[in-house]
């Protein structure tokens, strides 16, 4: 498997496999193929990795960059991360994340955050932390990792990619 920075001739292969990866998935609203495209147009796919096995795109990860109240700069979201069903279970999705936030600490970020399964992202060195607040979500499932020994808290505002045109 090689995990490599997204192409140009990758993006028909990343739509498809987000749409894929999403299509049974009890919490999507089947949108997230949609919101990868909306960043990349909006200029905010700040790491866009495919992963790669036998010439084929696999699978991909997103991070973008995000808002918090407080002001803090350097914060990111991770995800939608995406693998192929017929290939989950191979440890794709997490190479590709390792590889991301090892391209954010290079980067000097100061953190992300994740919505999802608390017991796949912790397992990344995400957790709990009170501090930090998604609209909507169920703190539970709502993540952070600090990258830098900066201060940050608040309400956390993601792209208005991941909002718009909810149902195209």
């Amino acid at each position: 498997m090689i995990v490599r920075q997204e192409i140009p001739a990758d993006i028909a292969a990343i739509r498809d496999v987000t749409a894929a990866a999403f299509k049974d998935h009890p919490h999507s609203d089947q949108t997230e193929h949609l919101i990868i495209d909306r960043l990349r147009q909006a200029g905010a796919l700040n790491i866009s990795l495919v992963a790669v096995v036998d010439g084929k795109v696999v699978g991909h990860v997103a991070f973008s960059p995000l808002e918090l109240s407080d002001g803090s700069k350097g914060w990111f979201g991770l995800g939608p991360v995406s693998v192929l069903p017929e290939c989950q279970g191979r440890g794709i999705g997490g190479a590709l994340i390792r590889r991301g936030l090892d391209m954010l600490r290079d980067r000097a970020a100061a953190g992300c955050v994740v919505m999802g399964d608390p017991e796949l992202y912790t397992k990344f060195g995400f957790r709990n932390d009170p501090q930090f607040i998604l609209k909507d979500c169920a703190p539970q499932y709502f993540l952070v990792q600090p990258l830098s020994s900066g201060e940050a808290s608040g309400m956390v505002n993601y792209n208005a990619a991941f909002y718009a045109g909810v149902g195209e």
